[in-house]
């Protein structure tokens, strides 16, 4: 008797996430096919996400922003079918969300908006949550693909209402880590040992599971990239630019974008720098605020 087959999946993206996505979709038996950027080594990598389209039905795309969803949804239109399921994990702005949800639209295709929260450790351990924006039913269908990655699924609405959920957490995320910085800052310059610090919080209201992620590695140094610092300032960009066409004021969110610039944009001619010369400096891209 032939044994069945192995469920298909793609991934778009092996960044961060993306690459460990891919190491617990194979823990829990599926094929997996890969494209990303950058060729990397891997099994199953193809040459572009026609490609991948054209060789699993339920494809996860994990890229770094709204203009390379787009061009990775368009390059994958010819070969979508209504048996299609596109997941879009990315943190990108709600119209560019529904207008990927369009493209795929028109090939009779099926699309989710479905960012995520969870840092490089939790997708190891396939403890991401998903935010889900779209039909229960088109969720219901992929729903064991996800599972793999996550120890949660939220259904938020509809599709683009997902990505400002990421959104808004993202902030809270960006505001408090920079507050933390700031905090250890003023204590360091007062001479309070740092480890204080962390007892203090264990008692203190603000006391929060992103404090237990986050002080331990600055008290140490660890200051290894779990989220590039050029991501979060993307976000945070992106809610201002909500609140700008919403008429909203966002202060803290605009404080955090004033006092992340000089260092994203640090990293970005870090990061092309490099790319110019490889020799130059192997951090690359790694400037971190330790998301």
């Amino acid at each position: 008797m032939a044994r069945p087959a192995k469920p298909t999946a793609g991934v778009i993206g092996l960044g961060i996430i993306g690459s460990r996505v891919v190491n617990t979709l194979r823990a829990g038996g599926y094929q997996v096919w890969l494209w990303n950027r950058s060729p990397r080594p891997e099994p199953n990598f193809l040459s572009s996400p026609l490609e991948v389209a054209e060789s699993a039905k339920h494809i996860q795309i994990f890229v770094s922003d709204g203009a390379a969803l787009l061009s990775v949804i368009n390059a994958m239109a010819p070969a979508l079918t209504p048996a299609h399921v596109i997941m879009n994990h990315a943190t990108v702005s709600p119209s560019e969300t529904r207008q990927a949800a369009e493209i795929v639209g028109q090939a009779h295709a099926k699309f989710l908006d479905a960012p995520f929260t969870g840092s490089r450790d939790s997708a190891e351990r396939g403890e991401l949550t998903y935010y889900i924006g779209g039909d229960p039913g088109v969720l219901a269908e992929v729903r064991p693909l996800l599972t793999c990655s996550s120890k949660s699924i939220l259904e938020i609405g509809d599709i683009g209402q997902a990505s400002v959920v990421k959104v808004a957490t993202n902030l809270l995320s960006a505001a408090m880590v920079e507050a933390m910085a700031e905090a250890q800052a003023l204590l360091s310059h007062n001479g309070v040992e740092l480890r204080k610090f962390a007892e203090a919080l264990q008692t203190n209201a603000s006391h929060s599971a992103l404090a237990d992620m986050k002080i331990p590695c600055m008290l140490s140094g660890d200051f290894e990239p779990r989220f590039s610092l050029k991501h979060m300032f993307k976000d945070v960009q992106i809610a201002l630019n909500l609140a700008a066409e919403g008429k909203v004021d966002l202060p803290v969110a605009a404080a955090f974008a004033g006092a992340a610039a000089p260092a994203a944009a640090s990293a970005a001619a870090l990061a092309a720098s490099t790319a110019a010369s490889p020799a130059v400096n192997p951090l690359s891209d790694a400037v971190s605020f330790t998301f």
